[in-house]
């Protein structure tokens, strides 16, 4: 933890009347679907001014959840998901040492020195998976991003374990070699 935000952290029972334990007993009691949420929830209802709001909510979430605990929440109701999940997670691992996989509340990063691949289940039946291949052509099954936004340029739907083909892993591979 850097100096700024341990000041921070000490400061915040002075500039917000609480401490960070006790805002996140408050964040606890609440649901929000996305980070703003929060930080609006805690701007408006308790007048917490935005860089605190913004840090109580991070490291609310930072710490409440282990990366195991964000996977396996992703995939409550869609456990017929795991394996295709887990074939994609052996598979990136094995294209080398520099992989990092970033599990968040919905999704699944796969970073090299930036994001290539993004792992979401999508419903209950289907995984999407997003690629970051600049100039490549759209075809029927590599899609436009779609609800990934610019977050990737493609998508592809996954709801078998047939899905995982040659094609598939060597569109895995160029988007990590892309991220180098």
């Amino acid at each position: 933890m850097d100096d700024f935000l341990k000041k921070m952290i000490a400061n915040m029972p002075e500039k917000t009347g609480k401490t960070l334990d006790e805002w996140k007993t408050i964040l606890a009691k609440k649901s929000f679907s996305k980070h703003s949420e929060g930080v609006n929830y805690l701007k408006s209802e308790h007048g917490v001014t935005h860089g605190f709001a913004n840090t109580i909510v991070k490291l609310s979430k930072e710490e409440n959840h282990s990366e195991d605990d964000l996977v396996s929440a992703q995939y409550e109701g869609k456990e017929v998901l795991i394996p295709i999940y887990q074939e994609l997670i052996e598979y990136v691992k094995s294209l080398g040492s520099d992989v990092t996989i970033k599990p968040k509340k919905g999704s699944v990063s796969i970073i090299r020195k930036r994001q290539f691949v993004l792992i979401k289940p999508a419903t209950k039946t289907r995984i999407d998976l997003g690629f970051k291949l600049k100039d490549k052509p759209v075809t029927d099954r590599l899609e436009n991003s779609g609800p990934f936004g610019t977050m990737c340029t493609h998508r592809v739907r996954l709801g078998s374990m047939s899905d995982i083909d040659n094609e598939l892993m060597e569109w895995i591979r160029e988007a990590y070699e892309k991220a180098a």
